[in-house]
């Protein structure tokens, strides 16, 4: 298996994870959709839950996008968080029918390695994408889905990102992101569909 390496952030990720818990409760407050507070307190994990959040950084967005590549470990993040995902990085990563098929086994390219850990240093250090909030769902942008329960919050790096609201609340929402809500739609590529 291909281990994203920590090339000349080592020194800076020792420090800044020194001392950090691993519990959600270490938070420095609430991130909300559409909040500012993007920055939550740092985790301490092993390399290979560290591995685990870049491979699903690395095969659930475009590879050349930092702001996908966040988004999708702001949302592998929120699930690390939520008591309905199993607890661990690569727990959730690994949870069937949640993630892209091989997305704990498939190489990655060489020349990626670098800037896929410098975004899951950043992740691990407690940045999170300001748009995704607490989301933690997301599929293809240019994909459409007939659920009445998906909220559009954002979309970064080929996909849109979502959080399910109660049928009642969910009434007069839109189902899929259209011209005409706030979430661009950018070109679709190809990962597994949403669970519901």
């Amino acid at each position: 298996m291909q281990v994203i390496r920590a090339t000349s952030s080592t020194a800076r990720i020792g420090i800044v994870l020194l001392g950090a818990g691993l519990s959600a409760c270490n938070s420095t407050g609430p991130t909300t959709t559409g909040s500012l507070a993007v920055h939550q307190t740092a985790l301490v994990v092993s390399d290979a839950e560290r591995d685990c959040l870049g491979r699903a950084m690395y095969f659930e967005s475009k590879r050349n996008d930092a702001e996908g590549l966040l988004a999708v470990g702001t949302v592998v993040m929120n699930r690390l968080e939520a008591a309905m995902f199993p607890g661990g990085i690569c727990a959730v990563v690994g949870q069937p029918g949640q993630f892209a098929t091989g997305v704990l086994t498939k190489p990655m390219r060489e020349k990626d390695l670098d800037k896929i850990a410098d975004v899951a240093d950043a992740v691990l250090a407690g940045e999170r994408h300001p748009k995704v909030g607490k989301a933690m769902f997301f599929h293809t942008a240019g994909y459409h889905f007939p659920y009445k329960n998906m909220h559009y919050v954002a979309a970064a790096g080929g996909n849109v990102f979502y959080e399910k609201k109660d049928r009642k609340s969910a009434a007069g929402l839109p189902m899929t992101p259209s011209a005409s809500d706030p979430i661009p739609t950018p070109m679709a590529q190809t990962v597994a569909a949403p669970a519901q």
